[in-house]
């Protein structure tokens, strides 16, 4: 699916400060108390709050999210009544989203639910076709936005919905959402028992619903409405498996990003690294988080663009001690590439701000070099300090020092270390960089990277990237990086130092020479990838899950593909689109669990 540019909401205010929609010249929410509807029509109508009592996860499904009025009256009963350690999970689509004032204008209009406003107008993304997931822990709750037309985005929702709320514009106004098409999906993407409510009694919305498997009933309108529809989609609801305790291979980045997302569902992990935090590709004094592009916009560059914005809205979110710089320049190898970067500014799926183009006397000025080469400003990329992220995400985690000798998959599967102990889990993710490999995740191959780092000097007023980078650390500059295909050994070689500085040279003469008779300090990782320069995430074998392949961007990928992991091991919905999945499921390297060597 190639992402179209968002026609985004027109608004009119009616003068009682009410929004009304100038493409279907019909009113948000009611004029006689919206609020008070919403209870009725939507929550009350599917069952809500007796239908999710004794639930672990819950889920709600949404079509048309408007001014989230019905959503701010969801998140206020479900922090109210909500079952013990439950966590909501909520899917609305919209084809036209508000801009954060407007929207925050209509929010005004219920004081008594600010605070839940707040957040998500806080959380408000930035205004992209696709999904944008914000966490909202306050109210033990995720909120996945979908902007896009209802029945792609629909189409690509891999969830199961437990409620739906209905809520287009009436069908005579906007019938797309109403569609035969669309209530078939509506029955295709609903779990067993779902309950669907909805404000219309319209004959095609109840013959569409009843067609997709749903026993429709007429109700009692609200205020002036005479009837409502209710639905229930027939069998016995089952509540998503149960996974208390998962034992994570790994303290990069990637084992922290999932130690994340599993505590924000109230799971523990346990984490297992024989040396401990950082050790790894993620140890790095600094690190880049940059977007991906492809000027052909292929399905991987969106995918991209999704995790991009979403760790470094989350880091500046969630990490903002962790943030060194925002902002860096991105210098052009060669006209082509040039080229390439400007195409991809004029991509939907980028916002309109990221990507502007500098001439080699704006570059210059920049890194307070001499007129090179020409590049592009990337506004919302950014320099973080990985020792504080990892840090933030494992501080409440059990940390096991110990190597992984065997996994042996299974319904409990099963940890052997080098301590002889065997531990049993409920599940076992491996995260463990190129040392995957060696506990059975196929696929996966080295690529050494050697930088180094010199305290009390500075690299001009951005961090710059291309060729190599040299970007702003706590406490100086560092620079790299090394890439060294095939190669496994992480002690440092002076060649390689040498290397790094002799280009320098070439590219930077300025900062070559404030590094000139300094001593630099090194270090050497080794990153996993794979053939097709993807991520593998997903499950290799019973009770067994794997994260590993993210190259050198695993501050960039990590954060979207640890929630869609977690999601898919909990059977909850993933923020990842259905015809993104074949692009990172392991199966297409043919990964397998087996015994291996010490991580």
């Amino acid at each position: 699916m190639r992402p179209d540019f968002l026609k985004l909401a027109e608004l009119d205010w009616t003068e009682d400060g009410q929004p009304l929609s100038s493409v279907y010249g019909d009113v948000y929410f009611s004029r006689e108390g919206g609020l008070a509807e919403s209870r009725a029509v939507f929550l009350a109508g599917c069952g809500m709050p007796q239908v999710w009592q004794g639930r672990t996860h819950f889920t709600v499904a949404e079509l048309g999210f408007g001014t989230g009025l019905n959503i701010l009256a969801l998140l206020d009963l479900w922090r109210r009544e909500r079952p013990a350690g439950g966590h909501l999970h909520i899917w609305s689509v919209e084809a036209h989203p508000l801009w954060k004032q407007a929207l925050e204008q209509a929010h005004a209009a219920w004081p008594d639910l600010s605070d839940i406003s707040g957040q998500i107008v806080d959380r408000w993304p930035v205004l992209t076709p696709g999904t944008h997931r914000m966490a909202l822990p306050d109210c033990h709750a995720t909120l996945d936005l979908a902007f896009g037309e209802v029945e792609p985005m629909l189409r690509q929702w891999s969830g199961r919905a437990d409620a739906w709320f209905l809520d287009g514009f009436a069908p005579a106004a906007n019938p797309a959402m109403w569609s035969d098409e669309v209530l078939s999906l509506v029955g295709q993407r609903s779990a067993p028992g779902a309950r669907a409510a909805t404000f219309t009694v319209a004959g095609q919305v109840r013959r569409g619903l009843a067609t997709a498997g749903f026993e429709v009933e007429k109700k009692p309108g609200h205020g002036r409405k005479r009837e409502r529809l209710e639905a229930v989609y027939p069998s016995e609801c089952q509540d998503a498996p149960d996974l208390r305790h998962v034992a994570v291979i790994g303290a990069g980045i990637a084992g922290a990003a999932l130690a994340r997302a599993l505590a924000r569902l109230g799971k523990s992990a346990t984490v297992f690294d024989v040396v401990g935090p950082g050790a790894g590709a993620s140890g790095a004094p600094a690190a880049l988080v940059t977007p991906w592009v492809d000027a052909g916009l292929s399905p991987a560059s969106v995918l991209a663009a999704q995790a991009f914005l979403f760790a470094t809205d989350l880091y500046q979110r969630e990490t903002p001690q962790a943030v060194i710089d925002r902002g860096v320049l991105k210098l052009a190898r060669d006209a082509a590439d040039q080229k390439r970067w400007l195409t991809a500014a004029g991509q939907a799926i980028w916002p309109s701000t990221l990507i502007s183009e500098l001439d080699a006397e704006g570059a210059a000025a920049l890194v307070d070099e001499p007129p090179g080469q020409p590049g592009v400003w990337l506004m919302d990329a950014l320099t973080i300090d990985p020792r504080a992220v990892l840090d933030a995400w494992l501080a409440d985690t059990e940390i096991v020092r110990a190597g992984v000798l065997e996994i042996r998959p299974g319904s409990e599967p099963v940890i052997v270390t080098d301590d002889g102990r065997e531990r049993r889990f409920d599940a076992i993710i491996v995260a463990a960089g190129f040392a995957s490999k060696a506990l059975g995740v196929a696929g996966v191959s080295p690529v050494r990277g050697q930088l180094c780092w010199a305290d009390g000097i500075t690299a001009g007023r951005a961090a710059i990237w291309g060729p190599g980078y040299a970007i702003p650390t706590r406490s100086g500059t560092l620079i790299g990086a090394t890439h060294d295909r095939g190669r496994a050994e992480a002690d440092v070689d002076v060649a390689d130092t040498n290397r790094l500085l002799a280009r320098l040279v070439e590219t930077r003469p300025v900062l070559a020479g404030k590094l000139e008779g300094r001593a630099v300090a090194g270090r050497a990782a080794v990153r996993a990838v794979t053939a097709d320069h993807r991520p593998l995430c997903g499950q290799v074998g019973q009770g067994v899950w794997a994260l590993s392949g993210l190259g050198g961007r695993g501050f960039m990928w990590a954060p979207l593909l640890a929630e869609h992991l977690v999601a898919e091991m909990m059977a909850t919905p993933s923020p990842v689109s259905a015809d993104h999945l074949p692009l990172i499921v392991p199966h297409r390297l043919a990964a397998s669990p087996k015994a291996g060597a010490q991580k």
